[in-house]
């Protein structure tokens, strides 16, 4: 009985390594800009099928390597793309047409990939034999999503604290009045907001292809399970993002193994209402004053 309830978390830490991504990318263009770019779900799917549809285990390892690396700039080149696009009529931080263009652009994603692709699911092949766990075979999918989870965490410490640009980026959230009085080119600092986000989630799709349910329609359940695990965590927090988007998947996978996985998003709704009860700004999120 130990032994399954491992195995599960196991797999479950796995796709909570993917939700953990899909939040970090949600912080990091919303630290910027205010936006919530709900178009996530479906970019990542489109990262998915570069790997379902260009790469076999006979190509080699490095042909994979070099696929990853063509997913994970191609998907950031669109997503700035996207986001200059999502960007272009805001003339303040308060205004909402980001729901419209975000959603905009997931339903035209969505609808390139149904007429291109299909409404088939497609399968992605793994580049790495299976991981014995317990007796039991596991896709070695489910441990490169939990390494590359705290590679981007990393990567993003880094990035906002270290650097010039990702000190400015982390500035905005603060005023940014402030900062274009500065001087500071905020345009430009949101779209590489929005170029990372795009490498986090091309490289995310790319890796996790092999446990995902790669289809036009699967992107929406994705991006939901991301944004719970944003919103759980706290909202621009990364440690809230990378501990919020393991909660999200162990819990899934324990609610699919348990009770079936027609009761998963209600689980994870569950646990979001519950810590919004308790701290409305999530685990790891910090109350804003607000000047009125």
């Amino acid at each position: 009985m130990l032994e399954e309830i491992s195995f599960i978390v196991f797999r479950g830490l796995g796709a909570g390594g993917l939700t953990a991504m899909i939040a970090l990318s949600f912080n990091i263009v919303h630290t910027s800009s205010r936006v919530l770019n709900f178009a996530t779900g479906n970019l990542l799917i489109a990262a998915a099928f570069v790997s379902a549809l260009f790469f076999s285990p006979t190509d080699g390892l490095w042909s994979w390597v070099l696929l990853l690396l063509a997913s994970t700039i191609g998907v950031g080149l669109l997503v700035a793309i996207q986001g200059y696009i999502t960007l272009l009529p805001l003339k303040y931080t308060e205004e909402n047409s980001w729901l419209v263009t975000t959603m905009a652009a997931s339903v035209i994603i969505g609808a390139l990939l149904l007429l291109t692709q299909g409404p088939f699911v497609q399968t992605a092949a793994d580049p790495l034999p299976p991981l014995s766990l317990f007796g039991m075979r596991t896709p070695a999918s489910y441990a490169l999503c939990i390494i590359l989870a705290f590679v981007w965490f990393i990567a993003l410490h880094y990035f906002l604290t270290r650097s010039w640009t990702g000190l400015a980026i982390s500035a905005l959230s603060q005023d940014y009045d402030a900062a274009r009085t500065a001087g500071i080119p905020v345009r430009r600092l949101q779209l590489v907001a929005f170029f990372v986000s795009g490498l986090i989630m091309g490289s995310a799709g790319f890796i996790a292809a092999p446990i995902m349910s790669i289809s036009p329609d699967a992107g929406f359940r994705y991006v939901i399970n991301g944004f719970i695990g944003a919103i759980v965590g706290g909202l621009d927090n990364n440690i809230g993002a990378l501990v919020g988007g393991f909660l999200v998947g162990v819990l899934s996978m324990l609610t699919i193994y348990t009770v079936g996985g027609e009761f998963e998003s209600v689980i994870t709704l569950a646990l979001m209402v519950a810590v919004l009860m308790i701290r409305p700004q999530g685990l790891f999120g910090r109350t804003q004053a607000r000047r009125v």
